[in-house]
């Protein structure tokens, strides 16, 4: 038995953009990582390749939030590479109908700085701070702000390997955020002294962009750069040095990361230090992280950071009447 349903709704990548606020995606993770994790609600990605054609899922039922999905991603389309579209498709728990579908190549760069930020306010301690940014892309642009909404900055000092590209996003940071910015002729004199390292540049090659010799003993460090096994961001001494290393998907960070793989291979025991995100948010590990010196945030991102920060932009795009009715329906099977 088939029976027609209400139309879902689109949200286009410039509403995401223009509706998002980064304490109401934080505060909805955190809301989320606080409660135990439920078997079999965050399955592990999974890819189909044919070819230079590939397709990415990521499904997730978060335990808080009206909505559960998943987000899509593809490219490759009969072997022509043809850039990458994302799609996230939200289902209403109260009614198991299709409710939204929301652009999400926007939406993922949120959501990995919302969740980044959200580990480094449960992580840093709770001052002002100098951070060096390693990066000057988009995900080094979220991250810097999404950053300076859970810790007041003293200042920023940015290193990408082209000058011009690092004082255009040297000069745009100090404008939105009305700190003092500059930029470092390396990375080593970025981050001389930094109270927060983040690492969100793969340096060509695959070769770690980041020493554990550079950094103070008390830093804290967030580092989303290496999320397949074939990625390399941090060297092997930084995962040494960290005395808490925390995951937002922990087998997923410590198995199948190049960056753990290699630490691996130098023969650095980190098990023993590492625990994930939501042992963090629900505060079973406060201890340790009181006792820490460096901290490690390291990030592959995941289908529940993707759906919490959906829902947070349907909702703001509903009440804002932003949100696109589609003239579609589907028919709901019983």
């Amino acid at each position: 038995m088939t029976t027609n349903i209400d139309s879902p709704v689109f949200v286009s990548g410039d509403v995401a953009r223009r509706v998002f606020a980064w304490p109401d995606a934080i505060e909805a993770l955190r809301a989320s990582y606080r409660l135990p994790e439920s078997a079999g609600a965050t399955p592990p990605r999974s890819v189909a390749t044919v070819g230079k054609a590939w397709l990415r899922t990521l499904p997730a039922i978060p335990p808080t939030g009206r909505y559960f999905g998943a987000k899509l991603m593809g490219t490759g389309v009969q072997g022509v590479a043809s850039g990458i579209d994302y799609v996230i498709v939200l289902f209403d728990r109260q009614t198991s109908q299709i409710a939204a579908f929301l652009d999400a190549a926007s939406i993922t760069a949120f959501r990995t700085a919302a969740t980044s930020a959200l580990a480094l306010d449960m992580l840093a301690p709770k001052a002002p701070a100098r951070l060096a940014v390693l990066g000057s892309g988009l995900e080094a642009t979220h991250h810097a702000r999404a950053f300076a909404s859970v810790r007041p900055l003293t200042e920023v000092v940015v290193f990408s390997p082209t000058p011009e590209r690092r004082r255009a996003f040297a000069a745009s940071l100090a404008k939105d955020l009305g700190v003092a910015v500059r930029d470092a002729d390396s990375a080593e004199a970025a981050v001389g002294g930094a109270d927060i390292v983040l690492a969100a540049a793969r340096a060509q090659g695959e070769v770690p962009i980041l020493f554990g010799s550079w950094l103070k003993p008390t830093a804290t460090i967030v580092s989303i750069g290496s999320t397949i096994p074939q990625q390399r961001e941090i060297d092997a001494s930084v995962v040494a040095r960290s005395d808490i290393i925390v995951c937002d998907s922990l087998e997923e960070v410590l198995s199948e990361t190049g960056d753990m793989i290699a630490a691996k291979a130098a023969g650095i025991d980190f098990r023993s230090k590492a625990f994930s995100l939501n042992e963090l948010a629900s505060g079973g590990r406060r201890a340790c992280v009181e006792a820490a010196g460096m901290r490690l945030f390291k990030s592959v991102g995941g289908g529940l950071q993707d759906v919490v920060v959906a829902e947070v932009i349907l909702a703001r795009a509903l009440e804002t009447g932003l949100a696109t009715p589609l003239p579609i329906q589907f028919e709901h099977k019983r």
